[in-house]
Parts: structure tokens; sequence; C-alpha cells
């Protein structure tokens, strides 16, 4: 150390505190994980951890006074002042360890109860005795020590007393025989020579100042070859290199990377690490898409199975109220608005055969999630309202199932209402090349009516006809495979997910990766709340064991091994990171260029909140198609789950308007929002929530202004006013004059002066207007007017924007 003494304030940079100690920065951050102390090289520590450390930087030919000799260990301290108490006893030669006679004890008192606390004794001579005699190598501090043995209650045994002697011990020394004969008969003599030490602390002593040179961690690897992924986590990586963990962070900090323990590191870094220990790293990417391939299934195994079925069409068109009909529910009655807002999944046994619906929202703002009912799906059911016509979202849902190459059969429902007309709706779908089969073509059309169950049955038994054609199958057999088709979060339990299993068999407790999201399934549960424990193809489910809300549409499979389904996990969720901020600096660039370029956009930010997945994704992208080059959204989070403290704090520190989509808020996020004064709005229908936020948006635009004409005036004479300008007399040809009212001046339709009108006179009265047909004077900031010129009156009127 440079100073024995240092001063530092009540905090201090690692960085600073190495150099006033004079030792490197990785030693003090060594101590510093030896403190359970994560830090880096600029971070700060408190004066107390400075202390600490300070106080274990060793002075190696520094002078120990007795004030500040350290304190052993207790067992070592006892282990020490016990030998020197035996070390002080004298012997004779005869009476060495080596010639004692294996003669029978007398008055034998039991080893365990003589021998203490002390197990390990070498021998020693009477020479060795007298020469450290001789030699004055007597210990300081010459303390009574009391052995841990039984004694009666008169005896004791003087640790240092050179006269005292005990009987038996006078006895042996002159003929043998004796308690002493009988302990270093049966165990190792209890002293030692006094030039060697004892115990393990300083026989590590004596083994490290044998030889300097031996380096201080020794290096023993458990394998020459290790397998990781493209990131591995650094506690990880030392298990498998078979180093600690200190050494890792050590090699890190030479390559400039500071990283703590739980840190995840790339495979390149870890290859270079591992170099240095030689030991050969190979990088294994763990791809999603060639595990699928390794799990193809056997035809052997295919089995037939349930066939997808997904409602479709326009909203209000009566998808939901159809298949209440045929489940005899009333799930409709319970959607707010009466329309459908999520994905809902239904495996049931209708019409003999089993079948699993998917029912999808019609509203325009759901694009996505028919998007993804078409993917999922073997067969589509078109509902088109009888007394209605085809509407947007229903060609939408013809082109997703054409994209997707799914079969379309036509429900026409509403049947039951006297201005129901199936026949045109045949005819509007003609245009779409969905031509029915009495015509020709090979669309099946259906007329139903889900209010009285008309032409139920037959669509039944069309949708059972279908899939026999597909001739559907899939194998119940190996490690399930998926789709999640939504997500929320549960109260009481987490994150949970609807699943289609695809093929194989979901079982409880098998491990899964969906995206960037591992982990076992805990429970399971069917579309009415009812447990279960294992779910085959078709068959929809909700899981829990989530630890985060995946995304909808993610590729859902079980894996054997937990640790392979973390490694692919963790593999996408650094892939996408790494993607997202390219996107982000993407961005950013074309902003930066845009702003310079158009000047600054305003930007109304929103913190979204939905009850699933789904809602968001779709609330998110309709908001996203609302805002022009003028004003734009700009999301700060988007999740799932109520309205939380954290997202008041958020919107609270960043100006932004929270959202919520069939979600509530907690008791605490509403006492933060009342001091905060956070605008908070909690919709149920998702129309709604695009209608508030469009008109936000246009709030925070700058008006827009109108020009309105007024009139025109005939300029017919004029003549100088002096200091005051111009004054023009002619006649009013259209419209009408106001008093202050804004004016251009025309000459062959060309604007040559613009400005505003002094006074207006109708002979000698000031008049506020003037009408058509009428004659008027009035004055003119402007000298160059001429007889025949036009003058235009008219005003600007401010008006809100509109997107």
């Amino acid at each position: 150390p440079r100073k024995k003494n240092i001063r530092i304030g009540n905090h201090v940079v690692v960085a600073e505190f190495a150099g006033l100690i004079g030792i490197k920065v990785p030693e003090i951050l060594k101590k510093l994980m030896g403190l359970g102390i994560m830090a880096t090289i600029n971070q700060t520590i408190t004066g107390e951890t400075a202390e600490l450390i300070a106080a274990d930087v060793a002075i190696p030919d520094a002078e120990i006074t007795e004030d500040n000799v350290p304190v052993y260990d207790e067992v070592l301290q006892e282990a020490d002042l016990t030998e020197q108490a035996v070390d002080e006893v004298p012997l004779s030669e005869e009476q060495t360890p080596s010639n004692v006679e294996e003669t029978g004890p007398k008055n034998i008192i039991e080893p365990s109860a003589t021998l203490g606390t002390i197990e390990q004794t070498t021998e020693r001579t009477a020479d060795t005795a007298k020469e450290a005699r001789s030699a004055g190598d007597k210990k300081p501090n010459k303390k009574k020590v009391v052995f841990k043995h039984h004694h009666s209650a008169d005896e004791e045994v003087p640790g240092k007393n050179k006269n005292f002697r005990r009987p038996d011990l006078e006895e042996k020394r002159r003929g043998g025989g004796g308690q002493r004969d009988y302990f270093f008969r049966d165990r190792k003599p209890r002293h030692r020579r006094k030039d060697q030490q004892h115990g393990r602390r300083h026989e590590k002593a004596a083994k490290k100042s044998v030889d300097s040179n031996v380096p201080k961690h020794v290096f023993n690897p458990r394998k020459k070859n290790i397998r990781i992924g493209n990131h591995v986590v650094v506690a990880e990586l030392a298990g498998l290199i078979g180093i600690k963990v200190p050494e890792i962070l050590k090699k890190l900090m030479g390559l400039g990377i500071m990283a703590t323990i739980n840190q995840t590191i790339t495979g390149e870094t870890a290859e270079l690490i591992a170099a240095d220990f030689d030991v050969t790293v190979e990088v294994v990417t763990f791809e999603l898409t060639d595990l699928l391939k390794e799990n193809e299934p056997d035809a052997a195994d295919l089995e037939a199975r349930a066939p997808i079925v997904t409602i479709m069409g326009h909203v209000d068109h009566g998808k939901t109220s159809l298949l209440d009909k045929i489940r005899e529910t009333r799930i409709a009655t319970g959607e707010a608005g009466g329309i459908t807002q999520h994905i809902g999944a239904y495996h049931l046994k209708a019409g003999g055969n089993r079948v699993t619906f998917l029912d999808t929202p019609g509203h325009e703002a759901f694009t996505s999630m028919r998007a993804r009912g078409a993917n999922i799906t073997d067969i589509v059911v078109l509902v088109v309202a009888a007394d209605d016509k085809v509407q947007p979202q229903t060609i939408e849902a013809i082109q997703h199932a054409r994209a997707a190459d799914v079969p379309i059969i036509v429900a026409v429902n509403k049947i039951d209402r006297p201005e129901s007309d199936p026949m045109k709706i045949q005819q509007e779908l003609l245009s779409h090349e969905l031509i029915p089969e009495d015509l020709g073509g090979s669309t099946i059309f259906v007329k139903v009516s889900a209010k009285t169950g008309e032409g139920i049955d037959e669509l039944l038994e069309m949708i059972h006809l279908q899939s026999e054609i597909l001739e559907l199958k899939a194998t119940p057999k190996g490690l399930a495979r998926g789709t999640i088709i939504e997500s929320r979060v549960r109260k009481g339990q987490g994150p949970v997910g609807t699943v289609l299993v695809q093929r194989g068999t979901l079982k409880i407790g098998d491990y899964f990766v969906m995206g960037s999201i591992h982990g076992r399934i805990r429970a399971m549960f069917d579309e009415s709340g009812n447990a279960m424990l294992e779910a085959g193809p078709s068959i929809p489910v909700e899981i829990s064991g989530l630890s985060n809300v995946p995304e909808v549409g993610e590729i859902f499979v079980i894996l054997e091994d937990e640790k392979k389904a973390r490694q692919i996990a963790e593999e996408r969720e650094h892939k996408l990171r790494a993607e997202t901020i390219m996107d982000d600096q993407k961005t950013s660039l074309d902003n930066l260029f845009s702003k310079i370029e158009e000047g600054q956009a305003n930007e109304l930010r929103l913190i979204l909140k939905g009850d699933v997945q789904g809602s968001v994704e779709a609330l998110k992208s309709s908001l996203e198609q609302i805002g022009d080059q003028r004003i734009s959204p700009r999301f700060l989070l988007c999740s799932v789950g109520n309205v939380t403290e954290t997202d008041i704090t958020l919107a609270s520190a960043s100006d932004a308007i929270i959202v919520g989509f069939n979600v509530k808020m907690d008791a605490k996020a509403k006492e933060i929002r009342a001091v905060e004064g956070v605008d908070v709005r909690l919709y149920d229908v998702i129309y709604n929530a695009l209608d508030d936020v469009k008109a936000a948006m246009e709030g925070l635009l700058e008006p827009e202004i109108r020009e309105e004409i007024l009139g025109h005036l005939e300029v017919r004479q004029v003549f100088s006013a002096g200091k005051n300008g111009m004054v023009v007399g002619g006649l009013v040809t259209d419209g009408k004059l106001l008093r202050n009212a804004m004016i251009r001046v025309l000459r062959k339709e060309e604007s040559i002066f613009e400005g505003s009108i002094i006074s207006l006179k109708r002979f000698k009265d000031d008049v506020q207007e003037v009408a058509q047909n009428y004659e008027c004077g009035m004055v003119l900031d402007f000298t160059e007017i001429e007889d025949g010129d036009i003058v235009e009156a008219y005003e600007q009127i401010e008006e809100s924007a509109r997107l």
C-alpha cells in the first residue's frame, strides 16, 4: 500500500479506492465478491465497505504488536494453547515415544477423556526438548491451561509449570508403564518438534512457503470439450469449465466486459475465455424449427382427429349466437356491446361427432385475430346475415381463408327475419368467387337461424362431411405441439395461455417452450374451467405455469429436457432483443431525418392494458392506423393485467394516458392516481376506446385555418387620402364587405396586395357592412391600386383539426 492510513468520504469509487490503497482493481472486486457485492470499476461503495476491504490488505514486513494480533478461530487458538502445555512437560530420553514399552496400563484413564480436542500429534525426542529449552525457545504470554478432559474436583493440570510432576509420570520416567505409556502405545504422540508447525492453518502456510512459484489458483477442468448455446450464463460457464466464478469475471474484465455471476455472455466471448484454460467450446444453435423437424411423427402413428372449425364474419352477423345455439349456451349475451372481443375455443360433441370451434371477433380492429384463426383451422364457417349485405370484414375473412388454403362453408344466418334475402347474399358472394354447388361451384351454402335453430343440423353434417374429405389425422403419441391462441394474466394463477394442441398429448408436469418463454405445466383447464390431466390433438386447454405472458400465435412445443427448453427460450429472447434494438435504432434515425425535414411532430403517449394479449395487440394495431405525419401514438407500455401502481407512476412521469380494455384499477393505483392526476380511461368495447383516443390525438393538433370569401368590390375611383393611405370607391358586385375584414387586391386575377380595410363608409357615414349592389368607399394602406382592380374580402375561420 502507498499509505498506512487513508481518508475517504462516506462513499468512494472502486477505482479511486484501489489507487489510494495501491493495489489493482480486480483485487478490490474480488474482495467485494467475497462480501456478496457485485460491483464494477466505476461503481461507488460505502465507507464501511471500504474499511472492511482495507483491513484485509496485508503488509508483508509490518510489525504486529500485541494489541493488533489477529483473533484466530477459537478451536485453533485452544489447540495452540493445549499443545503448548504438552510441549512444556520435560521428557527423559528413555521415555520418548519410540522407546515406550507396550505394557499393560495401570490406573488407566480412558483415552477419549484425556485426549481432549488434540488429535494430531508427532514424535519429539528428549534432545529436541533440551535444545529448545537451552535456546530459550519459550512462548510469550504464559498462561494456565486446563485440559478438556474429566478430572477430580481437586485436580488441575498446569500448562507451563516446569516443577509440576504427576506421580504416574515420575514412575514411568524411572521404569515405564502407567497412563502415558498407554497413551503413546494406542495413539500417535501428542507432541511434535518445536521447529514444526501444527494444524491445518500452519500446514497451508508451510505448503505455500515451500514453493512461492506455485500458481494461486490451480485449474483442473472437468472436460476438455464443452457445448453451449449462442449465449451462456457466467456461473454456468464456470461450472462447465471447472473453475471458480471470480476467474471468469477477471477474464471478462480483461476483455473490457463488466459482468455479474448471473449475467449472460455470448458464445464467442465464452470461447475466448475457455481458450485461456485450454478448453474447446462448441457453440450449438438451438432453433425451434430444427427441433420440430426432428420430432415429425411416423405415418403409422397417425389417427383420425376432430376438425378445427373457425367461425368468421362481420360484426353483428350472429357468429357467437350461432355457436351458442350449437353449444346450447348464452355467451353472446355476456359480451360487452354484444360483440365478440376475444378468440373463444370450444371442444364439444355436436351431431354425434367431436368438433373444436374457434369463435373470432368480427370488428375491424381484430384483423390479426382473424388471421390467426384462419392459419390454425381446418374449415372456415363464414357467417353472413341474410338481412344485410357482404361487409368489409366478410371480404377480409374470405381473403384470410384463401391465404391459409382453408375450405369455406357459408352459413347464411337470420333467415327467420322477414327482410332476409339469402339469394341476394349468394349473388354478392359470386363476385368473390364463392360459387354455390347448385350453380356448379364447390362452395357449400347452408341457410341457418341462430334464433330458431333452423339449419343447425345440416350445418354440422356439412362440417363432418368436409372433415372426412380432408382426412384429418394426427398422432396422440409423443411430445405435444400446438399454438397459443390467447393469453392473459389470471388472478391467483399469474400468466396463463390457451393452447390448441395439434399433435401429441399434453400432460401436467411437461416442460415447454413458446417463443422466448419456457416453463413447466402446473395445471390445465377446459373451456368450462374443469381441471384436466392431459389433452390430445384438436383439444384447446388453458395452462398455467408460465413465467410471462406469451405472444399469441406462438408455437408451443413440449421438450423432455428442461435445460434444452431454457436454452431455446433464452436464445430466442436474445435474438428478439437484438432485433428490437436494431429496429429502434433504425426508427430513431428515420424519425430524426423526418423531423429535420418536416419539423417536430406531436405524439400522444399511451400505456395500453388489456385482459388478454390478443386484445392488446388488436388495440395497438388499430391505434397505429389513426395517426399521420402530424401526430402519432407512442406506446410506452403494452401489457396484460389490471392497471397497477407502477403503471400510474410511469404515466405520471411521462405525461401519458392509460387506456385499459376489459381491466380494472388496483386500489393502490386509485390512491396514487388521485394524487398525481393521471388520465386513466377504461373500456369494455373496443371501438369506444378507438374513438376517444382519436379525439384526444385531434386535440393535440394545431387548429386548421379555413378561408371563407365574403364578397368582391369593383374599383371605380381612386384618390389619395394623404398620410392615411388611398381612398377607394366602388360597387359591391357580390357578397358583402365587412369592416376590418381581410382583403386582397386582384389585377388580372393575380393578387398584388393583401391587407385589411382601415375604414368603411357610405357617403359620410361609417358603416360595419355593405351589401351587394351598393356603392361604398374604403381606406386601404396601398398606394398602387388602380381603377378596374377587384377588391376581394375574406375572413379566416379557425377549426379543429381532423384525422
